[in-house]
């Protein structure tokens, strides 16, 4: 049996049908059939709709036909195509195959009426009526008919060699049967009901047996099972392995079977020849071995145990390369990165749903992030390789604790592998620079972060706003600040202060940042984006918005008014500047009177 068969597993699809008062199974493959794969029953094709291709090559140098009997027995086994090279799985009229130039198909169908097999070019040879029908030929033996055949009598298997053309081109060879109202083919007039139909691509020479792109697949995975020629979009950590799954056909998508295996890793990375059930373990960075070219995978390890590796993979079959993948395995935690930070609110350990889910990922208490990095600067995945602690050092009495989780797989979104940060605040105005430490299972390393700066304030209570620039032109970006103040003059903590009101003519609000649940920043502060300009247009002059966070200016704030100027851009220009620019034309037209006759006295 073939690799088509092992490798694809052709599926059948079984479809009860009652013609003529005999049950017919019509079973159709969902996969290519290629030489040497097992032949088609002749009762498995559905009756007057099938015209069914041998697929076991022939030992000798002819086709062999079927003998029209036995339909559903072993002999089908007997019958051969030859030079036969590739064949689509269908049996009906939208069959490919692909042949040797002057090689034969062994065709053969079940029916119960009279039937014709017709070819575009090439001739029939080798006819077997069945049991209850009579054979003839046209002239040009294109045609033969299968006279006789009846649905009273039963289905009957109808046989016969077709000899392609020696010269390479497409041909098609048909089935045809009578349309059930009286019409039947016949030699002069073969076309009837179309039955099959096999378009035929006859080659002068084969294009198997080297490798194809187009028939191949490669891909990397982190599982070794059957190649699907998609790269995983998975990350590989400390201590994992990559594996690259492969598959080699060759142009008519058959197996290139056993030859010379060569894979290269560029880096010292480990790699291993393995099945696609089981890895193999490597100990340099080449395997060379003469084996099978299907169903392989390649394992790619680390070189150094817990250091990062980044490796172009290499697979070579037979002096050709045929797969050529780049992976990284990411290494132990070697730094540490803070950022983001907002600000605590007072008495409170600041790591409760009242700061939300910034990220996304479920997690709360969001006061900053740590993102954990190997030492060639890749991301890894935190909870999978240690633990992490505030540095009890850094501790003070206003700022005493930290609530610190782990980043992981699932934190995904904006808080792909990022861990949270959140500190406990104690009942005064303070800012404490600590650290946090994160321990690696597998070595014992422990690493310590930069000190960031972990700050505490009071509620928003008041609140200024100031526009970046003074004056702006149509089609730039103004940019409105707005810093809020605790009751006690800091800079107020990173709570949302509420709804607001902003106005600001001739602007249009372009920026999400600043709705009423938004956080401010680590420095009490949130900013604003405007386009400036209307789709209405612009109209010069200087404005004043107004920015009112109602909450706050309901209690001890008030509502901000700053100022601004906006322009078209186009200056304007006055009636002394068009004088002034007349003078100046009149000048320059005098001196160049002057040059010309100074030029004509020259002459004379």
């Amino acid at each position: 049996m073939s690799k088509t068969t092992l490798r694809k597993r052709i599926a059948l699809t079984a479809i009860s049908t009652l013609i003529a008062g005999t049950l017919s199974i019509a079973i159709t493959p969902a996969a290519n059939a290629a030489a040497g794969d097992a032949n088609t029953l002749a009762n498995a094709g559905t009756i007057n709709g099938s015209l069914i291709v041998a697929t076991i090559d022939a030992t000798g140098t002819a086709g062999v036909a079927h003998n029209g009997t036995a339909v559903g027995a072993a002999n089908t086994a007997d019958v051969r195509s030859k030079g036969l090279l590739v064949k689509d799985s269908s049996s009906g009229t939208a069959q490919t195959a692909t042949l040797l130039a002057g090689g034969e198909l062994s065709l053969y169908a079940q029916v119960t009426t009279t039937t014709a097999f017709s070819a575009s070019a090439g001739t029939f040879r080798a006819g077997v009526a069945g049991t209850h029908g009579t054979l003839s030929y046209n002239s040009g033996n294109s045609t033969v008919l299968f006279a006789g055949a009846t649905a009273a009598s039963g289905a009957t298997a109808v046989a016969a060699i077709w000899t392609a053309p020696t010269t390479p081109g497409t041909y098609t060879v048909s089935a045809y049967v009578g349309n059930g109202a009286g019409t039947v083919p016949s030699l002069s007039s073969p076309i009837v009901t179309l039955a099959g139909r096999v378009t035929v691509t006859v080659v002068a020479a084969s294009a198997g047996g080297s490798y194809s792109a187009v028939y191949s697949q490669c891909n990397t995975d982190t599982v070794a099972r059957a190649a699907t020629g998609v790269d995983s979009t998975s990350r590989v950590g400390n201590g994992g392995i990559w594996l690259i799954n492969f598959d080699l056909d060759d142009a008519y998508d058959n197996s290139l079977g056993s030859g010379n295996l060569v894979v290269n890793a560029t880096n010292s990375a480990i790699v291993a020849f393995g099945s696609n059930t089981a890895t193999g373990t490597g100990t340099s960075s080449t395997a060379v071995e003469y084996g099978s070219s299907q169903s392989r995978s390649v394992s790619v390890a680390q070189p150094t145990a817990h250091a990062p590796v980044t490796t172009t993979v290499t697979i070579s079959f037979n002096g050709t390369v045929v797969c050529t993948k780049t992976v990284t395995i990411r290494g132990e935690v070697a730094s540490l990165e803070i950022e983001d930070l907002l600000t605590g609110d007072l008495s409170s350990a600041n790591a409760s749903s009242t700061w939300g889910d910034r990220d996304a990922t479920g997690r709360m208490g969001q006061l900053g992030y740590f993102v954990a990095k190997d030492s060639a600067g890749n991301i890894v995945d935190q909870d999978a390789l240690g633990t992490v602690a505030l540095d009890s050092a850094t501790i003070t009495p206003l700022v005493t604790a930290a609530t610190l989780v782990l980043g992981s797989t699932d934190s995904t979104a904006t808080g792909d592998y990022r861990g949270t940060i959140a500190w406990t605040c104690g009942a005064t105005a303070s800012t404490a620079n600590q650290k946090i430490k994160f321990t690696n299972t597998a070595s014992g390393s422990v690493i310590t972060s930069a000190a960031y700066a972990a700050r505490c304030a009071d509620n928003p209570y008041t609140y200024t706003a100031s526009w970046d620039k003074a004056s702006y032109v149509q089609g730039e970006l103004a940019k409105l600040t707005v810093q809020f103040k605790d009751s006690k003059g800091n800079n107020a903590n990173s709570l949302p202060a509420g709804a607001s009101i902003i106005t600001a003519p001739m602007f249009t609000l372009v920026s999400a940042t600043g709705s009423a649940s938004a956080h401010s920043k680590a420095d009490g502060s949130v900013q604003y984006t405007f386009a400036v300009g209307l789709s209405t247009g612009i109209t010069d002059g200087t404005y004043t918005s107004t920015v009112d966070f109602t909450a706050l200016t309901a209690v001890a704030a008030t509502t901000a008014t700053p100022t601004y100027k906006v322009g078209t851009g186009v200056a304007a220009v006055s009636n002394a500047d068009v004088l002034k620019s007349i003078v100046s034309l009149i000048a320059s037209i005098n001196k160049q009177i002057q040059a010309l006759q100074k030029l004509i006295l020259k002459r004379r």
